[in-house]
């Protein structure tokens, strides 16, 4: 079945189209599905209305203003909601408080759908180099984990009770076209780099990530209610990436600040949040097993080069 015919006359929703949301929007788009699209970015509505959503609602996931507005019915739903700032009253205010309105909004629509939300690797508290599946601890986490994996909970519930199948995407590090952190500093020549030299980043590009939502909902339907990591499976530590990246660039290679002090952390959290980078590699193994996910880029290489090359 070609790709068009596969999601003809089909429907999504996208909660919080944002870096991953957008792109998603526009591949929706291009395979033929309607789509509507909820942001609080004014220049981002703009953008959504001018790609050809047949909706875009102005609004703050977490209100309810927006439930009349974003009329379906829906068969897929995409939630993908960023955190607006502000520590973690305000990751708790987007993910759980967000999850928890679009769980009554879900209520209001026929069941039978799919809803895909990407949280984050963030919610696993391990470190120390050790290798991370679906199965691991969750004790431990910090305070933003801890309210990742509440909104999980709370996915689970809502679409349990309005009887929708559910999926559960653990991001890895995003980047892409207009997010590289590691390659801007060295562009910018910002002196010695963040972060532990020695320690793994574990990455997933943006349309790869947008990848792994489709695969959840093209999965037959006796797939369902699952929690997936999601990252290229090429773990590097960050100096092997910083001296690529260099290279590549012609530039010398990169210093690093303080192997023992604070950084963002690249290969756990997509979020933004600075705290210590945990050392660890995580495996998306069980997604690859059970939807047949692949990356388009596997690897730091592929993907920073189709970067670079404005790809």
């Amino acid at each position: 079945m070609s790709d068009s015919l596969q999601w003809a006359g089909r429907s999504a929703a996208v909660l919080g189209a944002g870096y991953v949301g957008g792109a998603f929007v526009r591949e929706a788009l291009g395979r033929g599905l309607q789509v509507a699209a909820l942001t609080r970015n004014v220049a981002k509505a703009a953008q959504l209305r001018a790609a050809g959503c047949s909706q875009v609602v102005e609004a703050d996931l977490a209100g309810e203003a927006w439930h009349a507005q974003l009329r379906g019915p829906f068969d897929l739903v995409l939630n993908c909601v960023s955190a607006g700032g502000g520590g973690v009253a305000g990751y708790r205010h987007s993910y759980v408080e967000g999850m928890r309105s679009a769980g009554r909004w879900l209520a209001t629509q026929p069941p039978g759908g799919t809803i895909v939300y990407t949280s984050s690797t963030g919610v696993y508290p391990q470190g120390g180099g050790v290798l991370v599946t679906e199965e691991a601890p969750l004790d431990g986490a910090g305070e933003t984990g801890q309210v990742l994996r509440e909104a999980e909970e709370e996915l689970a519930r809502a679409a349990g009770a309005a009887g929708w199948r559910w999926f559960v995407l653990r991001l890895a590090g995003i980047y892409g076209p207009g997010r590289h952190g590691m390659l801007a500093q060295l562009q910018a020549g910002s002196g010695a780099l963040p972060g532990d030299p020695a320690h793994h980043l574990n990455l997933i590009h943006r349309d790869d990530a947008c990848g792994a939502a489709w695969s959840g909902f093209a999965a037959p339907a006796a797939v369902r209610d699952e929690i997936f990591n999601v990252t290229d499976g090429t773990p590097a530590v960050r100096a092997e990436v910083a001296g690529w990246l260099a290279q590549r660039l012609g530039l010398a290679s990169p210093q690093f600040a303080d192997a023992a002090g604070a950084a963002p952390a690249a290969g756990s959290n997509p979020f933004g949040e600075r705290r210590r980078a945990p050392d660890r590699i995580v495996d998306p193994g069980k997604i690859r097993r059970v939807l047949g996910w692949m990356p388009r880029f596997p690897d730091y290489r592929a993907g920073y080069e189709a970067v670079i090359g404005g790809r």
